[in-house]
């Protein structure tokens, strides 16, 4: 059996997207919300402080979270990420990209950067709140 993919597009007239998708049209399946991954462990502790190690930990926890369902990261069709440190972040991008690409690989949903004051656990500093297709079987591409 063939199953569809997803297409992500970058219209023209929209700026050049670096690290992200404008636009994605999600095949046929079934939708998976994640709830906001944070770095936090099993146990529930938060044993990273620099916002690359954070963000390493959370996308390995979206991961997780997609096995769960049964999704993998190629499913993503959307991520928000949410920070404490817009210029941090930044400043880290390079690193961050380093830790997205181990755990998503070459695969570049539409994402939003939001920064907020603050996240649930004070010590928290980027929160990644995504959602997945899982392509129905059979489906044409």
């Amino acid at each position: 059996m063939t199953v569809a993919s997803h297409r992500f597009l970058n219209p023209e007239g929209l700026g050049p997207p670096v690290g992200f998708s404008h636009v994605a049209v999600a095949a046929p399946g079934r939708l998976v919300f994640l709830a906001g991954e944070t770095a936090h462990q099993a146990d529930g502790s938060l044993t990273t402080s620099t916002l690359p190690e954070q963000f390493a930990a959370a996308a390995a926890n979206v991961a997780t979270a997609l096995a769960a369902a049964g999704a993998s990261p190629g499913d993503l069709v959307s991520l928000q990420i949410f920070t404490t440190d817009v210029d941090g972040y930044r400043s880290h991008s390079k690193a961050i990209g380093a830790a997205y690409r181990e755990v998503f690989g070459p695969h570049y949903p539409p994402m939003a950067l939001f920064g907020v004051t603050r996240l649930f656990d004070p010590a928290a500093l980027v929160e990644l709140v995504a959602t997945a297709v899982i392509p129905d079987e059979g489906s044409p591409p």
